[in-house]
């Protein structure tokens, strides 16, 4: 059997994961920037019409990026962040 451990040793990425796992937002600009910069939803996703029908869907990509569970994590901390930041009162 394989332990989880002896997997993640030998990948480059599990130190920036960490990282990212890690970054708490701690500022309402920083965290406002973050939310900006990281899209909400796949930004490749795309249907490609012809006259109104739909001919061809174009999958999302975002899946296939290998840091895309802690990016979107982070994006939702910052969220969070600022939700709690400002009261109550809805983001805009």
């Amino acid at each position: 059997m394989v332990h989880l451990q002896a997997l993640t040793a030998h990948d480059p990425l599990t130190p920036l994961r960490r990282w990212i796992d890690r970054f708490e937002p701690r500022s309402q600009p920083v965290a406002r920037l973050l939310v900006r910069l990281i899209p909400g939803s796949c930004p490749f996703e795309r249907d490609v019409t012809v006259l109104g029908r739909r001919v061809l869907h174009i999958p999302a990509m975002c899946k296939l990026n290998p840091l895309y569970d802690q990016v979107a994590a982070l994006r939702f901390r910052c969220l969070c962040f600022l939700e709690l930041d400002a009261g109550g009162q809805p983001l805009t």
